[in-house]
């Protein structure tokens, strides 16, 4: 891993404008639900940073986007968010950062392992790994809460989240980072020749 003071001058402009997309990206598309589930395209700069920068880039451009989340989860924007900070802020709180925190880490040490073996696997198992880690840690987070969104007893908890909440959720990131792989190939590409 780089240490970030040995970056360069194009490096940290590259990273800053990064940054600014998945500061952007996620407050205003975390706003777009549909339902409970929001629809997030800030795992691509996730996924982008990880993978030319390494991993701490990735780690801090998900810790970002953690922030973003939090402060949306704090603010009450949909009655979910509002239910999941007020049962249990502490446990709200760690989830909103880890899971997109951990989730860019991945990234790039996934990357940099399997790129020496192959380039394009390495590209699309990086791409693919941040939704799966994301919405991993949420169900996660959510089962460690004591009460989701005012269930009762009798209600099985993990079906509510699994199939009210992540699946389309999970599979919309999912496909949008897997698609949008052969592009940040491209992308890496131009900017190695650089």
């Amino acid at each position: 891993m780089k240490n970030l003071f040995n970056f360069t001058a194009k490096q940290i402009a590259g990273i800053a404008v990064l940054l600014a997309l998945v500061i952007v990206l996620q407050a205003v598309g975390g706003s777009i639900t549909i339902g409970a589930v929001s629809l997030n395209f800030t795992l691509i700069p996730i996924v982008l940073g990880g993978i030319l920068f390494g991993a701490t880039v990735g780690g801090i451009l998900g810790f970002a986007c953690g922030v973003v989340v939090l402060i949306q989860v704090i603010m009450g924007l949909n009655p979910f968010y509002l239910a999941i900070w007020s049962n249990d802020p502490v446990v709200t709180t760690l989830t909103c950062i880890l899971k997109t925190t951990v989730a860019g880490i991945l990234c790039g040490v996934v990357y940099k392992l399997i790129s020496k073996k192959s380039p394009v696997v390495a590209l699309f198992t990086a791409s693919a790994i941040v939704p799966v880690v994301n919405t991993g840690l949420f169900i996660v987070g959510c089962l460690f809460m004591s009460s989701v969104y005012g269930m009762s007893e009798g209600q099985n908890v993990l079906v509510f989240i699994l199939v009210g909440l992540v699946t389309f959720n999970f599979f919309f990131e999912f496909l949008v980072n897997v698609i949008v792989a052969p592009a940040l190939k491209r992308v890496i590409k131009i900017v190695n020749k650089e």
